[in-house]
Order: C-alpha cells, then structure tokens, then sequence
C-alpha cells in the first residue's frame, strides 16, 4: 500500500519539521510513502531545508515551486503527480499521530474492495490532545450530511481512494485564488459515500496568519467562490437539515450576493429556503454593508 501526502506550504520552514518527523515516525513494513510538497513562493528557505530532507532519503519526497498561486492551484497540480493507492492533504501546520499510518492501512485492507466509498474520514485533534469536532454519528455518510444533517462540527482527516480523487479539483471561480474544500467534497457526494472512522490520525495547530484566522480576508478577496458554493448548497435537499445550518446557508448566501453583486433567489431550491432568503435580505444586505463598507450596486 502506498499513500501520497500533498502538502502546499507558504513560509512555514520550521512547522514542516513536525510534518516531516511524523512521516518518518509512521515508516513501516507495508506502507510505502511519498511525500509531495508544492512550495507556493517562500522566501524564508524552505526549499533549502527540503532538499536537505530529500538528501537524508528516508522517505520519497518530491518538491515544486510556483510563485503565489495560492493552495487550491498548488492541491490541483500535487494530485495530478501523485502516485498512492491513497492521498492526504497534510497543512504546514498539522502533523501526523505516531500510529496514523497503521490505522489507515488497517482500514483499508478491511475496505478497498467496498464499492461506493471515495474516501476515509478521520478524527482530527489539537495538541492538547482534544478532539477538534464531534465523535461521528454514522460509519457511512457523505459530507454535506454529515455537517447540515449530523450536527458535526470541527475539521477531520480525509483519506481518498486516488483513482476517485483524481477525477476532481478545487473549481476556482475569475481567477481566485482559495475556495473552501467542502465545495469538491459536495461534488464528490454526488456519487460516493465517506467511511467515516472513530480514531485520530492528523493533530492540527492553528497559526495566526493561516486561513482559518483571517476568514473575513478570504470572504473579500474570493467572493465569486464562495458565492458559488453557498448557491450549489442551496440547490441541494433541505430535507433533514438542522436549522442552525440551513440559516447559516442562507445568510451567507446574502453575504456573497452582496460582494459579489449577483441576487438570484430563483436558484434557490425549496419554498421555505426561499421565504427565509425574502425575510432575512435587506437585513443581511444592511449588516454585510456595515461590515463590509461597500455600496450596494445591482447587476442585471
């Protein structure tokens, strides 16, 4: 068995020494690992250090570079490369558990003749040892369901089948540069189940100038994806859906048709998310003004 870890890393130099660690603590008999790492424009040496790596030939490690591209170009360009029976997105700033590997490959033996399923979903904690989410309710699911239906909440660990994997990409939307991973998890529902596994694997340390952080400058810098992504959830089967997240659908829909500058409640599906879309616009439109700080313009 082989897997493929994808890493898109920016400047993160000294928290790659954790992820690189992890991999060589997770080198067993049975389990090949190549280690695919996009650099997307550092400048504090991180090439360097993994060509040192690369020379102490542990493990296969395989580095590119593109300059400022952003992490969802750099995942698209990594999959294509990678040659697992299995991939991984792996952070700079997450690392792996000491027994990750193991677990995976027992899980698989047990599965990867099991039709319908494109991935394995993991528990993912912080390094206090807390489970970041919720214990999963259900062993097959898919992952819309799982976070508009379960009541699941934090990030996990996604193991793919790479021959599924690799039919799919991160959709960017008038040349953005991020997008949210849930938006080709959806498209993978379509047609395939999670199996979703009560056990850690990845444990996972925030920084300051991650992602997760500075949301408010994601929303402003790629509002056409995320628009697009909240309209695709709103197209889909309320049916079952929690409340806490069917408002969360609908308000930020609001958010994004107001940067963005596009009002289409006809691609709403269902009465009632559209009556709560009517009750709830010039509200949304006025806070996300306020917020925003930007004049409201109609397109036709």
């Amino acid at each position: 068995m082989k897997i493929s870890v994808l890493t898109a890393t920016y400047n993160r130099k000294e928290l790659l020494k954790n992820l690189y660690d992890s991999l060589l603590k997770n080198v067993n008999d049975g389990i090949e690992i190549e280690w695919l790492i996009m650099d997307d424009g550092s400048n504090d040496g991180t090439t360097e250090r993994i060509e040192e790596w690369k020379k102490e030939n542990k493990i296969e490690i395989k580095n590119e570079r593109q300059e400022n591209q952003g992490k969802m170009v750099a995942i698209n360009h990594l999959v294509e490369k990678a040659t697992g029976d299995l991939m991984v997105d792996c952070d700079s700033d997450d690392y792996f558990t000491e027994n990750a590997f193991q677990i995976i490959k027992e899980v698989y033996e047990k599965n990867k003749e099991k039709k319908g399923i494109y991935a394995f979903c993991f528990l993912k904690y912080d390094t206090k040892g807390t489970n970041m989410g919720n214990d999963f309710k259900k062993q097959e699911t898919t992952m819309f369901d799982l976070y508009f239906k379960e009541g699941e909440t934090g990030e996990k660990a996604i193991v793919f089948f790479s021959k599924i994997r690799k039919k799919y990409q991160h959709q960017l939307e008038k040349k953005e540069r991020f997008i949210t991973e849930a938006r080709l998890f959806h498209k993978m529902d379509e047609s395939n189940k999670m199996l979703c596994i009560n056990q850690p694997i990845m444990i996972c340390e925030y920084q300051e100038e991650g992602y997760t952080n500075n949301i408010r400058k994601q929303f402003e810098e790629n509002p056409f994806g995320y628009y697009a992504y909240f309209q695709e959830i709103l197209q889909k089967d309320f049916q079952g859906v929690v409340f806490s997240k069917r408002w969360y659908a609908i308000k930020h829909f609001i958010l994004f048709s107001y940067l963005t500058k596009q009002y289409q409640i006809k691609t709403i599906r269902g009465l009632q998310n559209k009556l709560w879309y009517v009750i709830f616009f010039i509200p949304g439109i006025l806070k996300s003004r306020l917020k925003f700080n930007r004049k409201l313009e109609f397109r036709n």
